[in-house]
Parts: C-alpha cells; sequence; structure tokens
C-alpha cells in the first residue's frame, strides 16, 4: 500500500507564494517520477509539474518561470514552490507518483489540496 500526503495548501492573494509538500510511504518499488496535477471544478485534472529521480523536471506552460518543482529523494518527498500567483491557480492540486514494481508500473494520487488565489 502506497500513501501520498500533500499539505501547504490554502488562501492566498494574487501576487503571492505558497510551497506545498507531498510525502509518499509504503511498499513503492523504483520511483520513475512524482509530480503535481490540479484540477479546477468543471475541468479536467492537468500536469503542472513533474520531476524524476535525477532531477529532470518538466512544466505546463502556465507555470513556467512561476512553479519550482523539487525533491528529497531520500525521503520520497516532492515540493512546489509557487510564487506570483494568479486567480487562474486556484484549483485542488494532487501529488502524483508513478513507480515500477514486481508486477509492472503503478500510478498513485494524493488525497489533494485546495489552493485558492483571491483576485
Amino acid at each position: 500500500q502506497v500513501q501520498l500526503v500533500e499539505s501547504g495548501g490554502g488562501l492566498v492573494q494574487a501576487g503571492g507564494s505558497l510551497r506545498l509538500s507531498c510525502v509518499a510511504s509504503g511498499t513503492i518499488g523504483r520511483i520513475n517520477f512524482m509530480g503535481w496535477y490540479r484540477q479546477a471544478p468543471g475541468n479536467r485534472r492537468d500536469l503542472v509539474a513533474t520531476i524524476t529521480g535525477t532531477g529532470y523536471t518538466n512544466y505546463a506552460d502556465s507555470v513556467k518561470d512561476r512553479f519550482t518543482v523539487s525533491g528529497d529523494n531520500a525521503k520520497n518527498t516532492i515540493f512546489l514552490q509557487m510564487n506570483s500567483l494568479k486567480p487562474e491557480d486556484t484549483a485542488a492540486y494532487y501529488c502524483y507518483l508513478r513507480s515500477t514494481g514486481l508486477i509492472g508500473t503503478n500510478n498513485y494520487w494524493g488525497q489533494g489540496t485546495q489552493v485558492t488565489v483571491s483576485s
């Protein structure tokens, strides 16, 4: 059983910053990558940023130069530093982990943390 626990969401004014954390625990296997996705009401869940164990990162165009994803491999933890937040960043943010175990590739999601940006 793998658990992803997110923290750090909240309410912030436009232009402000928040830092999200996600800790993975359990029988994880080999982590391929971890990342963050977000979903606003009525919308699909979209990629925000991902990071591999070697530090390779990937970002959605809408957050480049404002958000930074980082990780601590020893603690199976990733972070999302969000700066210059905009009202359109308001969404539930979900941590994601893809790993390879004995029976193949596995996908795991956290429960989500709400980020609300007021104008």
